[in-house]
């Protein structure tokens, strides 16, 4: 069907348009070619009188602003795409952003190499694109086996995470040999920021730190995936004291009704107890308790719960928060797990015992036994602790930072060994989490730290 639009232009409409599950068209040529569409058609559907910018582009495709866009790019896209009051077809969309020199290997620089593990190396880079630094994770195929699946469900993971408080995939370039993933580049990961600091932080930026954790992990709950490997090497920040949540190799999709998972997943010294005697049935406050073991690294600058096995593990947990009983975790006593490891009977202990910096800070920083007693991500991002952040923070978009509220800034920490970030660091979390062996999950690897 041809229809006229004030005489300016042609389009055509088709009946029965057949959407992709991201809602664009994914409208064929009619033709078995790839070619999307034809020239007719091409120039029947272009508005002449709609001069395109940059920024249109960058819209249309969701690009970053500070794009270089290939020399007389702006006319081409102009022929071909069609009205931006219409659907832009899949097909299109991926031809487009190939011609701009997006999954191209060409298009990113190799610097240095930041390290190597069984599976994948990762190099600092440098986009072409825009001359922005970026991390280059290069994941080697197996042609009997393919892509490992951690790094497949990365990638489908963070396709559909935007936030300002994770970590973003900006390309995927997939050739027969290699698999690489091109991140944001941070500067460092948590562990790294508390040993620059002599582990000892400023309480006030222990408190901005957490609530972009907590910002972040409720964004993905909303959506109903699990991270399930929280700890401060998976924590990336950049110079601007912006913490986002990276390696999503263990993360799931929780689908409902409850799905059962794998109990190897969370390194152990975040690992939650129910998880830890075998439960395979768990959500989101499984990334709950890793949270509170975090905030507490912060406050004292040392782990909570360093175990080297899971029965040093679980001891270590009952010493502090007391051995359970039916009243403190019901049904405890019946679990053949538990009962294997005959722990002796502890009393529970007041966390500020161990971290005097901890005092105040009540409920949701509590750790329980208990799965479903434990507090959201997104309750507790509205606890008074937060307060003098300002009413701002919790409105904020999804994509914009909490450094874009006026008086909302980071303070010198106590032990600060340097005023400035190491422009590469051989420790940081790009460099040492998102090359470690996928799939690999001895308690003892996971939990020696370097």
């Amino acid at each position: 069907v041809i229809e006229s639009t004030n005489g300016n232009r042609m389009c055509i409409v088709h009946e029965n348009v057949k959407m992709g599950s991201d809602g664009e068209s994914d409208q064929a040529s009619g033709t078995s070619s790839d070619e999307v569409q034809s020239p007719v058609r091409v120039r029947m559907r272009n508005n002449h009188h709609r001069r395109i910018s940059n920024e249109d582009i960058n819209k249309r495709l969701s690009l970053p602003a500070d794009i270089r866009l290939p020399e007389g790019y702006l006319e081409k896209f102009a022929m071909n795409s069609p009205p931006f009051d219409k659907p832009m077809s899949r097909r299109l969309r991926r031809a487009s952003l190939s011609e701009i020199g997006f999954g191209k290997l060409e298009t990113y620089i190799k610097l240095d190499k930041l390290g190597e593990g069984t599976y994948a190396t990762v190099f600092k880079g440098r986009s072409k694109l825009t001359d922005n630094l970026v991390a280059l994770k290069e994941i080697r195929l197996e042609h009997e086996e393919g892509a490992p699946c951690t790094a497949i469900r990365e990638v489908s993971l963070l396709k559909d995470l935007k936030h300002a408080n994770i970590v973003t995939l900006h390309d995927i370039i997939h050739t027969d040999k290699c698999l690489t993933l091109v991140f944001e580049y941070l500067e460092k990961d948590l562990k790294q920021y508390m040993d620059d600091c002599g582990s000892i932080m400023s309480v006030h930026n222990v408190k901005i730190f957490l609530f972009q954790l907590l910002r972040g992990l409720a964004y993905c709950h909303r959506r109903k995936v699990l991270h399930r490997d929280l700890k401060p090497q998976n924590l990336l920040i950049n110079e601007k004291g912006e913490l986002k949540l990276a390696d999503f190799g263990l993360a799931r999709a929780k689908s409902v009704p409850t799905k059962t998972y794998s109990n190897e997943v969370v390194t152990l010294w975040y690992r939650p107890p129910d998880v830890l005697l075998g439960s395979t049935e768990y959500s989101t406050p499984i990334d709950m308790w890793g949270v509170g073991c975090i905030f507490y690294e912060m406050i004292t600058g040392r782990p909570l719960f360093p175990g080297s096995t899971v029965e040093d593990e679980l001891h270590l947990i009952f010493r502090i928060l007391g051995t359970p009983t039916e009243e403190s975790w019901p049904g405890i006593t019946t679990s053949e797990e538990f009962k294997t490891y005959n722990f002796p009977r502890y009393h529970a202990e007041p966390l500020v015992n161990h971290a005097p910096r901890c005092v105040g800070l009540d409920v949701w920083t509590r750790l329980c036994f208990e799965a479903k007693k434990r507090v959201s991500a997104e309750d507790a991002l509205r606890h008074s602790y937060f307060r003098c952040l300002g009413d701002q923070v919790q409105t904020l978009a999804d994509t914009a930072s909490i450094f874009s509220v006026k008086g909302v800034q980071l303070q010198r920490d106590p032990g600060k060994r340097s005023s400035a970030y190491p422009e590469s660091s051989k420790s940081s979390k790009i460099q040492k989490i998102e090359v470690k062996k996928q799939g690999m999950r001895n308690s003892q690897w996971e939990h020696s730290r370097e």
